[in-house]
């Protein structure tokens, strides 16, 4: 171990390279990553395009591994894919064949749920979720936001410890986003997760995050964290809100023009 766990999530000295074909040389994605994020945090991470936060979070939820130093969960180093951790991708990545409701038991079946009991926890995080009267839709038949939160509540289902969400909302429109990141906010705060969030866009990370970690460019490595101790629901016409928001704008910048001199 490269330095003592305190967090539920710690990060100690990551590396990760990509070797280029032939083994020669290769990418550092991420270089020298230390960061904690406390349990029932609200964690996002914000940064350039190619900045590493994606492969930052394929790490944590153990798809990937590190060329050098860990990542721990409750002092435990993640080495695979655990149930301890849910998923949330941009792309929703359910099953089209299957209802709502099938596609929330899908994850809790395979572990060998039985089916009544299954049944009862999915229709518990579907009546969270909102979606409570279309447990027999198809997802083709729901909007954008409508299958996020069949995507949220089957994650939710099968009682994650941390919640891990790449972009959830990229793909929706402006006002759907706003409305997912509300609905958000209020089923995090009911089921009490530990949450890493990661985003582009700066308005959605201090309207959702307790911080936010500022990557540099590639390669990854944490700029600057800045506390959000805004209460919920934000008013982002705040002058509080704009002026972490200027903050956050001025160290991506830096890090964009930094990229183009390279």
């Amino acid at each position: 171990m490269t330095g003592a766990a305190s967090g539920k999530i710690a990060i100690r000295g990551l590396r990760k390279v990509f070797a280029d074909r032939g083994g020669r040389g290769g990418t550092v994605a991420l270089d020298g990553i230390d960061l904690d994020v406390q349990e029932g945090e609200f964690f996002c991470l914000l940064g350039p395009s190619g900045c590493g936060k994606t492969t930052l979070l394929n790490i944590l939820a153990g798809f990937d591994q590190p060329t050098g130093g860990e990542a721990l969960l409750d002092g435990r180093r993640i080495s695979a894919p655990g149930p301890d951790r849910g998923v949330v991708f941009q792309e929703y990545a359910l099953f089209p064949w299957l209802s709502v409701m099938d596609n929330v038991m899908f994850g809790l079946i395979e572990t060998g749920t039985p089916r009544p009991k299954a049944r009862e926890t999915a229709e518990q995080y579907i009546a969270l979720t909102g979606l409570r009267g279309f447990e027999k839709s198809l997802p083709h038949q729901l909007s954008g936001g409508m299958r996020q939160r069949v995507s949220l509540a089957r994650v939710l289902a099968n009682s994650p410890e941390i919640l891990l969400l790449d972009e959830p909302f990229a793909a929706l429109d402006a006002q759907t986003r706003l409305l997912m990141q509300r609905e958000l906010i209020k089923i995090i705060q009911s089921v009490g997760k530990t949450c890493f969030f990661i985003t582009h866009s700066i308005d959605e990370a201090i309207f959702l995050g307790t911080r936010v970690a500022i990557m540099t460019a590639r390669p990854g490595r944490i700029k600057k964290i800045l506390e959000v101790t805004l209460p919920y629901l934000r008013d982002v016409t705040s002058s509080e809100f704009n002026a972490l928001k200027r903050e956050a704008l001025k160290l991506i910048e830096e890090e964009v023009e930094a990229a183009g001199r390279q």
